[in-house]
């Protein structure tokens, strides 16, 4: 399975301490979004100091307003507040889901801990209808815990 085969290559990228971390994460966005067909926006989105609101970090993928997200609000900003993964086959039957792009048909959700905090999140678009497994979350969860490591 492809995730297995990315593991490594991740805490590669993680383990380069001379790299900026905004840089790392970037690179860890530009693998999971060549590698893996159906992830087609990758990124992370971060608390925004105390305040209830997330910041956009590091992403590829279309350009996209929602630079901020308040806590609560769209996909990203439940997981803010819930603190548990949110997968979504269908964006189009979510009440609360703030629309990127026409062309996103999917979306994971995963969140950060640092130290039992909530600190960000990864959030994957999928044009692809339904695409997310259990794999893919136990994958993302991976990431966010390599991720956490060097916040």
């Amino acid at each position: 399975m492809i995730f297995e085969q990315l593991k490594p290559q991740i805490e590669s990228i993680l383990a380069n301490t001379k790299t900026d971390k905004n840089d790392c994460l970037l690179k860890i966005c530009e693998l999971l979004e060549n590698k893996i067909d159906y992830y087609n926006w990758v990124g992370f989105y971060f608390r925004n100091g105390k305040k209830e609101e997330l910041i956009l970090g590091p992403y590829v993928g279309e350009p996209t307003d929602h630079t901020i997200i308040p806590f609560g609000k769209g996909i990203c900003g439940q997981v803010a507040v819930s603190n548990k993964n949110f997968v979504v086959p269908d964006v189009a039957a979510q009440d609360n889901y703030i629309a990127c792009s026409i062309t996103v048909k999917a979306e994971i959700v995963v969140p950060i801990f640092v130290n039992g905090e909530n600190i960000g999140q990864i959030d994957i678009d999928s044009n692809t209808p339904d695409p997310f497994t259990e794999e893919d979350e136990r994958f993302l969860e991976f990431v966010c815990s390599k991720v956490a490591e060097i916040l």
